[in-house]
């Protein structure tokens, strides 16, 4: 299989002749699972181990490689083949959340991916405000989003979920499918080209693995039933995994998320809710909170009905939650400011002292 086939582009190779030696060779991360690595090249699929230097030389966990990324690795010449990561090149996408618990630190999920499939099941675990964050994570990455529901055959008014989605995602294509009905598949195939890369994001039992069996023609994704009583299950997929398709492009399979929280998704947000951000540069008062102030074009929007109260909440919520983000980074930085001059108060004590 060729570089191209694997989503190599002229700005890789770029990267790659700027950063990277006659000793390296461009290669793409295939899987990454607590530390281990597999990566795909023209030679083939090998595991692969990234070198001290980059496991332990940032403080950052994005510089580390996540799946998607383009890597400059030695191909040591042993059997099996295997490769030693030794950096990563620049990406084109970047699709981040903030970590789960109360941690403030960033957690990649994937990377390099030209599409986000936002997928969500037409049962309980249907929700217009979880594909809005979703949205704003997506446009926040510099993928395009795509919302794709599924299990369309156990829904009774498949094209009134469709027009809910749409009105929570202005703009994004929405399209309703069923791998057990066979219905709207090929949709799929418009976005899925040689080289380009498609993510599956969404929450666990939405269908994701099925859907990537589908693409895959076999059963390799472990498929497990979904809870009737609340349309839960447990994570299928336990890492993220990118695979080859045999009629072209790249998918990668992520585990589902119990949580979404955003990360810096300042644009992101901007993007997901367009037409609040439209109607807010209208207010008469560029600082307008969209309470009660004269001239409030949010507000005026939610009294005539064009702008439904949940979306706005949701909204509303989520500009909350950034800010409590930003303080909590900002008190952080602070802490870490601290700490540095504290040591160094003690190392001139020290000196002092001699």
């Amino acid at each position: 299989m060729s570089l191209v086939e694997l989503g190599y582009t002229s700005d890789f190779a770029r990267g790659f002749n700027q950063i990277a030696d006659d000793s390296l060779s461009p290669c793409r991360v295939s899987l990454e699972q607590r530390g281990l690595y597999a990566v795909l090249t023209d030679q083939g699929e090998m595991p692969a181990v990234p070198t001290g230097k980059l496991l332990y030389g940032s403080d950052d966990r994005a510089d580390l490689p996540v799946v998607g990324d383009w890597v400059a690795a030695q191909i040591l010449d042993e059997q099996p083949p295997r490769a030693i990561i030794h950096c990563v090149l620049p990406r084109k996408s970047m699709f981040s959340r903030k970590e789960a618990g109360k941690r403030v630190s960033r957690q990649p999920i994937a990377s390099n991916i030209d599409t986000v499939f936002i997928v969500m099941s037409l049962d309980n675990d249907f929700s217009p405000a979880r594909a809005e964050r979703y949205l704003a994570l997506a446009w926040e990455s510099g993928a395009e989003p795509v919302v794709l529901l599924t299990k369309c055959d156990q829904c009774s008014d498949v094209d009134a979920s469709i027009d809910i989605i749409r009105a929570s995602a202005p703009g994004v294509p929405v399209h309703a499918v069923s791998v057990v009905a066979g219905q709207g598949l090929s949709v799929m195939s418009d976005y899925l080209k040689e080289g380009i890369t498609v993510a599956l994001l969404g929450s666990s039992g939405v269908g994701k693995s099925t859907l990537v069996n589908y693409l895959l023609g076999s059963d390799l994704q472990r498929v497990r039933e979904v809870r009737e009583v609340d349309s839960k299950g447990r994570h299928t997929t336990t890492h993220r995994q990118l695979f080859v398709l045999p009629g072209g492009g790249l998918v990668i399979d992520t585990p589902g998320m119990r949580e979404i929280q955003l990360w810096n998704v300042d644009n992101g947000l901007a993007e997901a809710f367009v037409d609040i951000e439209v109607l807010a540069r209208q207010c008469r008062f560029g600082d307008c909170s969209h309470n009660d102030e004269p001239g409030c074009m949010v507000r005026a929007a939610l009294n005539d009905g064009s702008l439904d109260h949940r979306r706005f909440d949701n909204y509303m919520k989520m500009q909350a939650e950034l800010h409590f983000l930003e303080r909590k980074q900002d008190a952080g930085l602070a802490r870490v400011e601290r700490e540095k001059w504290k040591n160094i108060h003690k190392q001139i004590r020290k000196m002092d002292k001699k």
